[in-house]
């Protein structure tokens, strides 16, 4: 399709200078003929002199109202156009939400010689590169996407695949390579990503909670199912069994209740882990929020939680929510494997580097790092520890305690300690969402301390309240 430039609004039409040259060579005709008309001696000079006047106003006319001269005026329009779209197609380039890269080819084979040409703001975020200029085997390290770009290059042929970006949080893509045109001897192609962690979440997510949710409630089904056979058997008339059973059978339910309601927490947590939150939270008010809500329980377990801060406000960006279950479910694990008489401990602190936050190491005691976030220059983080005075893990336990329905062996949920597994699982993914850190310190006997760390809030005007 050919480019046809609009005329400038301001700019003389080109039809204007063929009008005027046309009248002008008109009106001297008729001058010169009403001459002739009444000097009939100078006539036949004069009509003469007409036909030179004709004959040049026409050619004038031919020149310059033609097609030739019509692409000649547009050719003028042309390169202001082209200039003024310039800096939009880059604006354009620079706003798209998926990271586009122009890429060049270099030599067959040399793979250094893949660099990136331009890369648009979202490329730039993602993969840390300048505008232009850096190597694209430094950027982007994915054996598919690299051979899709060779092809792309040196086979003239398109093609998509799979790219995931490395990182505590997973993210998937779609790439899209395509060969340009290039005005230039080296190659050219165009490399467009996609985000699919949407879908992929999605996709596993369903399938996790098929797969765990026929598994674990497998076993609570198979016990109503038995005692309501009972009761609808040589039971039936037993007022003392009826009552025992029907209690059990409200157990089971209400478990399965739990199970359910943490399997869909996990499920929307894990949804949408790759998205910071936009909140602000004040740690200290949100692990005070729960010392209140958990004090029933507390007192009916004989234990005594007890919360010591810093003072003040110590503000993370996060949502308020997720943060208070976090130290819920820590708080309720503490109570949980607590005996009568004994302490949960809630500790609050601020202002600490990333090698600090999770805590100082104790002697005798086993410590490890169940989630580390990406290390950036100049973040300081607040850290929330739990601590309790229970049983205590073994070592070899540790590195599993966020598995999905990972128990400790000796400690199964049921009877005096009910839960699903998922407590600590639930924790690790809400931590990352908040890109921030979990850490355990425990011992056979010495009880357990879970530290979460999150990154504080740049520091606001006064006027600016937490959640």
């Amino acid at each position: 399709m050919s480019f046809d430039p609009s005329p400038s609004p301001v700019a003389p039409m080109a039809s204007s200078r063929l009008w005027t040259a046309g009248t002008t060579g008109g009106l001297a005709v008729v001058v010169i003929l009403i001459f002739a008309a009444f000097r009939t001696e100078l006539a036949p000079w004069l009509i003469g002199l007409a036909l030179i006047v004709a004959a040049a106003t026409w050619f004038a006319s031919r020149s310059t109202g033609g097609p030739a001269g019509a692409a000649a005026a547009g050719a003028v329009a042309a390169p202001t156009s082209i200039a003024a779209a310039a800096p939009l197609l880059d604006n354009v380039f620079e706003a798209l939400n998926d990271p586009v890269l122009i890429i060049s080819g270099g030599e067959a084979d040399d793979i250094a010689g893949r660099r990136i040409v331009m890369a648009n703001a979202a490329a730039r975020d993602l993969l840390r590169v300048p505008r232009e200029g850096a190597l694209l085997v430094s950027a982007m390290r994915d054996p598919g996407v690299l051979e899709a770009v060779d092809e792309a290059l040196f086979g003239e042929v398109t093609k998509t695949t799979d790219y995931s970006a490395g990182g505590a949080r997973a993210r998937h893509w779609r790439a899209w390579v395509r060969p340009l045109p290039s005005p230039r001897e080296a190659p050219l192609a165009i490399l467009a990503l996609r985000d699919e962690t949407d879908v992929r979440r999605m996709e596993l997510m369903r399938v996790d909670f098929l797969a765990n949710a026929s598994h674990e409630l497998r076993t609570p089904l198979a016990s109503l199912s038995g005692f309501i056979e009972t009761l609808k058997g040589h039971a039936r008339d037993d007022a003392v069994a009826r009552d025992r059973f029907l209690d059990i059978m409200a157990t089971q339910a209400e478990r399965m209740s739990r199970l359910v309601a943490d399997l869909l927490s996990l499920s929307r947590i894990e949804l949408n882990e790759h998205i910071p939150p936009s909140g602000r939270v004040d740690l200290a008010r949100a692990a005070s929020d729960v010392v209140d809500a958990v004090s029933v329980l507390s007192q009916e377990r004989g234990v005594v939680v007890t919360l010591q801060s810093d003072g003040g406000k110590i503000n993370i960006d996060g949502d308020r929510d997720e943060i208070i279950q976090v130290i819920q479910n820590l708080v309720d694990n503490g109570i949980k494997y607590s005996a009568p008489g004994q302490s949960v401990e809630i500790v609050i602190r601020r202002d600490l580097h990333i090698d600090a936050a999770p805590g100082p190491r104790t002697d005798g005691l086993t410590r490890l790092p169940l989630l580390t976030p990406d290390r950036e220059a100049g973040v300081l983080y607040a850290a929330v520890t739990v601590r309790d005075h229970g049983p205590g893990i073994a070592r070899e336990h540790l590195p599993r305690l966020t598995e999905r329905f990972y128990r400790v062996e000796g400690q199964k949920s049921g009877g005096e300690r009910p839960g699903t597994g998922l407590g600590l699982a639930i924790v690790k993914h809400i931590v990352n969402r908040h890109r921030g850190g979990l850490t355990v310190v425990s011992a056979p006997g010495e009880g357990a301390a879970f530290s979460a760390y999150f990154p504080m809030s740049p520091i606001r005007s006064e006027t600016s309240d937490a959640i």
